[in-house]
């Protein structure tokens, strides 16, 4: 795919959606990164759901800790994984006060180091919370950037270096959202829905279905 066909992707996805966010609720960084770690092989709905009763109660490192594993588990067991991500979230809430004085780190170094975030959660943070210019390739990104030749890869690091080469800078800090939100709602996985898609013009996928 040329630069050219990309300009035009972006454009028309921030044309319909010039200021996209995450679906995940959260009202500062610290709930965020609890949100997004939730979220691992999990839904959206469903953290949005628990985290709604979970944060009135306890959103901050304090509060959260205090609970402890199985306080928390009452809050999150809904959720797929809970018990390892109970432990995960008591443990990154102790590192937060011991290290980093509760606040969350503004750098992929620091927030790879806490439990139970990999380099797909420190993007989203470091994107969604701190207006980094990051990409985190999730199934939706992966399978969007193959299918459209946006950015082929065959994993999820292939994508996401080729998404940084290739994503002009000014859309750079939305592209995140924007290709979730496209392959979420329209670029599904079994069949995606190419009659309602704005860049089914623009896109490379030879098995373009009619609905």
């Amino acid at each position: 795919m040329n630069k050219e066909k990309r300009i035009e992707i972006f454009s028309r996805l921030k044309a319909e959606n010039p200021h996209p966010e995450t679906e995940l609720e959260y009202s500062n960084p610290f709930e965020l990164l609890i949100a997004v770690l939730l979220s691992a092989q999990a839904t959206d709905v469903s953290v949005n759901k628990a985290t709604r009763k979970l944060y009135p109660v306890a959103n901050t490192p304090e509060t959260i800790r205090a609970l402890g594993e199985e306080g928390l588990k009452q809050y999150i067991k809904t959720i797929g994984l809970f018990n390892s991500k109970a432990k995960n979230v008591i443990r990154l809430c102790e590192i937060l006060l011991e290290q980093h004085g509760g606040e969350v780190p503004q750098t992929r170094e620091a927030l790879e180091a806490l439990p139970g975030v990999g380099r797909k959660t420190a993007n989203v943070v470091l994107n969604t919370a701190f207006g980094q210019p990051t990409i985190a390739v999730d199934t939706h990104i992966f399978r969007v950037s193959n299918r459209t030749k946006i950015a082929p890869g065959k994993n999820v690091d292939e994508v996401e270096q080729r998404l940084m080469r290739v994503v002009p800078k000014e859309f750079q800090l939305d592209a995140h959202h924007w290709l979730i939100l496209h392959g979420r709602y329209v670029c599904v996985a079994r069949k995606p829905k190419c009659g309602a898609c704005i860049i089914e013009d623009l896109c490379e996928f030879k098995q373009k279905t009619s609905d």
